[in-house]
């Protein structure tokens, strides 16, 4: 009786790549099973689904994750206000946890003790799907061939994928090449490697994808109102058109990303600190989520606490990291979280904005939950404000200083 061959679940995208991978796999004696989530992407599944069938897969499981990207990661990292190193929205990280979450369900459920992935040796990826694999799955075995000598020996490069890939007759389909590589799902696209490796090249205006050159946006602005409800976007209404109004978490949010490619909204070019130590250049293309934070930022002012506001700040840049570095499943994440859906208690509103040329502009906001008195603030009315009390307030302030400067002074003579 033949033993059974050890089963291993393969995150599969359908590319080059993970096809010689899934081919190499089946030559070392695994039965494979191929696992796709839809996050957005533009691909075709099908045929997806039929490259592997035909390369030996034995099962391919395609799953729409789409909406659940959006209300358990998109939302808490608007929630936290997150952007890594103050310009990085994240958008590749935040997909991993739930890609990574589904593979682990299904790799319990059909008996697999491996599962794998095709992430390079370098990149960040590599550690975001393996922690979520092991926190998930504490006995989870992984196989990750770009690390794998036998591997990457046997394939230095595109040519040598390509040669396995005409001996296994695993088809390639030939584009016209863009000489850089890209993730894409609905919060975002990256491009990266290729002539994006020389920090100081212009990256070339037929490179960007999903948003139009703000040079080339509409000359008209276009106006809609964001309606927060406990930091979450519940509603969007397009105030220009007066007739377009989404509700649905993920068609509002497509809604955003649509308006926000027409008006050329959210490319940005950075060169970000990988979490392995590697500096690496990006270009990103963020437009729904660029929309939606800049609208949840200001509304914060209007609704939080100073001191509240100053202590989630620093919360949101740690967050930041912790996504980056692909701890979504851990307890610092989950600390933080906790304490970012308390001060979203009173994040309810409406924010409007104008979008043009590449700009989200805002033109006002309102809260039932706003802290602001425009009896206070107002400079034309004392509105309970005793203006003298000020004097005692600066004189406190200042003790501390002219004590520091009396030191200065005496340190230099």
């Amino acid at each position: 009786m033949t033993a059974a061959k050890p089963k291993v679940l393969l995150a599969y995208s359908g590319g080059l790549d993970t096809s010689c991978i899934l081919a190499w796999l089946l030559d070392a004696g695994y039965e494979v099973m191929c696992y796709m989530a839809n996050i957005g992407q533009e691909e075709d599944f099908e045929a997806a689904r039929e490259k592997a069938l035909k390369i030996g897969a034995s099962k391919v499981f395609i799953e729409d994750l789409r909406e659940e990207f959006v209300t358990d990661l998109v939302w808490a990292a608007i929630k936290g206000n997150c952007l890594y190193e103050g310009v990085y929205y994240l958008g590749t990280s935040l997909a991993r946890p739930v890609i990574c979450r589904k593979q682990i369900e299904i790799a319990t459920r059909e008996g697999c003790e491996f599962v794998s992935h095709g992430c390079t040796g370098k990149g960040n990826d590599q550690v975001r799907f393996e922690l979520g694999y092991y926190a998930l799955s504490p006995g989870i075995k992984v196989i990750a061939p770009w690390r794998d000598p036998t591997f990457f020996e046997r394939f230095p490069g595109r040519p040598a994928l390509l040669a396995y890939a005409a001996e296994k007759g695993i088809p390639v389909f030939q584009t016209a090449a863009k000489p850089w590589s890209t993730d894409e799902n609905l919060y975002h696209i990256s491009f990266e490697a290729g002539i994006l490796e020389d920090p100081s090249v212009c990256p070339p205006k037929d490179m960007w994808k999903l948003t139009v050159d703000p040079e080339d946006a509409p000359n008209e602005p276009e106006r809609i109102a964001i309606t927060f409800k406990a930091g979450v976007p519940v509603k969007v209404e397009n105030t220009t058109d007066k007739t377009t109004v989404k509700t649905n978490p993920l068609e509002l949010f497509l809604y955003l990303n649509a308006l926000g490619r027409k008006h050329g909204v959210g490319r940005i070019d950075i060169v970000e600190n990988r979490f392995i130590g590697i500096k690496s250049r990006g270009c990103y293309e963020t437009p729904g989520g660029t929309i939606l934070r800049t609208a949840h930022v200001d509304l914060e002012g209007l609704t939080l606490d100073r001191e509240v506001r100053r202590l989630r700040d620093q919360f949101s840049q740690r967050l930041s990291e912790i996504i980056y570095n692909g701890l979504w499943y851990s307890p610092e994440r989950e600390f933080i979280m906790a304490s970012v859906e308390q001060s979203q208690a009173a994040v309810n509103g409406v924010v409007n904005l104008k979008l043009y040329m590449g700009n989200v502009i805002i033109e006002g906001r309102s809260s039932p939950n706003s802290l602001y008195d425009s009896k206070i603030a107002s400079m034309d009315e004392a509105g309970g404000f005793n203006p003298s009390d000020s004097e005692g307030f600066i004189k406190i302030q200042s003790i501390r200083l002219k004590a520091y400067m009396s030191q200065k002074a005496n340190l230099e003579h």
